[in-house]
């Protein structure tokens, strides 16, 4: 039942971000559907975060498919990027809080365990791979149908994954 959860989780964050941008205006001169506004009068209702921390410092434990170590190291490889060269200041604050760290040991099932440390963290501003990676995409790059299949395999590549809030103690 547990990996039925992780994989229905997996699954639901690689199409999320890509199902929201993949939904398009009608062609020019065409109206919408009876009973619906025009997209342009409908205002955007912000979606709350997906995984936000309540204290300074956040961790995640990271179970990555053996197989898929290559995918997930290129997501956090592409999230760093990003967030390096975001114009967005919030986004652009987070580009040195992240750090990844794979460890020696064996996850559960055989799975390679990462911890990833963000640290210092905002609360309540989104620390989920996929969307963090989302914010950092031109417009264009969201468009892409390479993107989808990015997200897929990104979002495919974690087993399982938890998350813990530290406030540091003394040094």
């Amino acid at each position: 039942m547990r990996s039925f959860v992780m994989t229905t989780f997996a699954l639901a964050l690689a199409f999320a971000p890509a199902a929201a941008f993949a939904q398009q205006q009608p062609p020019a001169g065409q109206q919408p559907p009876a009973g619906q506004q025009p997209a342009a009068a409908q205002p955007a209702a912000p979606t709350p975060p997906k995984l936000t921390f309540d204290a300074p410092v956040g961790m995640l434990f990271v179970q990555v498919k053996p197989d898929q170590v290559g995918a997930f190291e290129e997501m956090m490889t592409k999230l760093k990027s990003g967030l390096a060269a975001a114009s967005d200041p919030a986004l652009k604050a987070q580009s040195g809080s992240w750090r990844y760290y794979k460890a020696a040991e064996a996850g559960q099932g055989g799975n390679v365990m990462y911890v990833v440390f963000i640290d210092p963290v905002k609360p309540g501003d989104e620390y989920q791979f996929l969307e963090v990676i989302q914010k950092t995409l031109t417009d264009e790059q969201k468009r892409d149908p390479a993107t989808a299949d990015m997200y897929k395999r990104f979002a495919g590549s974690i087993a399982g994954m938890s998350k813990m809030n530290l406030t540091p103690k003394g040094q």
